[in-house]
């Protein structure tokens, strides 16, 4: 079974929000990312802050998509694919940092991958 091991957040100002998760919920810095993108953790889940004000964007704030770590990331998209999930591209940023993204019924963006920060299914 697939778990839940990542949340991408918009937000105005990701430096605040990451000061407020690590503060409130003792969350730690994962990594860093270009463009002012944060990556937290809980030990379990990652939890990545982008922020609004990227050149060209037009998301909205709030979460933005979810992703999730399968014991086979493989078998994973295949099955995203058989439910009708239409494939839309792969993002690497390192050696751990994988997402196979799809979107979903009524536009939903899902990953399939590992993050900075979250624990092995």
């Amino acid at each position: 079974m697939a778990k839940i091991r990542h949340i991408a957040y918009r937000v105005d100002d990701a430096e605040a929000m990451a000061k407020f998760l690590i503060e409130g919920f003792d969350m730690s810095i994962a990594q860093r990312r270009g463009a002012g993108v944060i990556d937290l953790t809980d030990g379990t889940i990652n939890v990545s802050l982008l922020p609004l004000n990227r050149s060209g964007s037009t998301a909205l704030r709030g979460i933005e998509h979810i992703g999730f770590t399968a014991p086979d990331n493989e078998d994973a998209k295949r099955k995203v694919i058989a439910a009708g999930a239409k494939e839309k591209n792969t993002i690497r940023l390192g050696p751990v940092h994988y997402e196979m993204k799809f979107e979903g019924p009524e536009g939903m963006i899902v990953d399939v991958g590992e993050w900075a920060g979250t624990e092995p299914v």
